[in-house]
């Protein structure tokens, strides 16, 4: 069956939703990725959402933002924003999403502006509580277009923390995280229009998992700003099956978020 490039994208985030687990849903794509686990193969999922609410099952129609009528009706909890981010600090969520305007290789997220931070080029939206879901999920799955001028060598700002940087102090990866004081979590996947990657928990570096059906090794090199490492296992990333599809356009019949 033919597929969106998003489509994919949101395949790819759902299989990274495990059974039973507490899910902080990001806005568009990761929302029908919670969806699709749902009805699929996490059945057990819970889905947390930052403007207070916690669902069992996903919202009876198109959600177009987190705060929208049909997510409210029938949540197991409409509460506040302060309340969710507080289950987050105490370990309760195991795997939150998150987007970025530019990521590096070590997992480092910009989403606060583009150029020298005292002058910048470009400013951007900030955190809106990426921060707190980068510093302080289990895991961490980043969703985000794949182009040059995004995955770069070194972001220009930090504003949702990685796996850092190496220092005088150590390496990058677990160890950073340690160092600076992040209790838990860290990247687990990116998620782009290209490719998947995982990261190296040692170094922090990302390592190529999977490049997209119609992508490969070479035109995802020539799009990353960094040299590629590639997983033990890389291999082109497992397309939807009818059944993914099925899904996913029952839940996005117009393609608000997917075309």
């Amino acid at each position: 069956m033919e597929y969106t490039p998003r489509e994919l994208m949101v395949v790819c985030a759902a299989r990274q939703i495990r059974d039973g687990e507490r899910v902080f849903v990001g806005m568009r794509l990761p929302l029908l990725a919670f969806a699709l686990a749902k009805r699929t193969h996490a059945p057990n999922c819970v889905g947390i959402f930052e403007t207070g609410l916690i669902r069992d099952t996903p919202a009876r129609e198109l959600l177009y933002t987190m705060g929208d009528a049909p997510n409210i009706c029938g949540a197991l909890w409409a509460t506040s924003t302060i309340n969710v981010i507080g289950l987050m600090a105490a370990g309760e969520i195991e795997l939150g999403f998150i987007g970025g305007a530019e990521i590096d290789r070590y997992g480092n997220l910009n989403t606060s502006l583009i150029g020298n931070w005292q002058q910048p080029r470009v400013r951007l939206p900030g955190s809106g509580g990426g921060a707190d879901i980068a510093s302080l999920a289990q895991r961490l799955a980043i969703i985000m277009p794949h182009e040059r001028h995004r995955l770069r060598e070194r972001v220009d700002f930090v504003t949702s923390p990685g796996y850092g940087y190496p220092d005088e102090q150590g390496p990058a990866g677990v160890a950073w995280r340690q160092r600076v004081g992040l209790p838990r979590g860290g990247p687990a996947v990116l998620i782009t229009t290209l490719a998947v990657f995982t990261f190296d928990p040692t170094t922090g570096e990302a390592l190529l998992q999977s490049y997209h059906p119609g992508s490969s090794i070479e035109q995802v090199q020539e799009q990353t700003g960094w040299p590629l490492r590639l997983a033990p296992d890389c291999a082109e990333t497992v397309p939807p099956t009818p059944e993914e599809l099925r899904v996913i356009r029952e839940c996005d019949p117009h393609g608000v978020w997917t075309s």
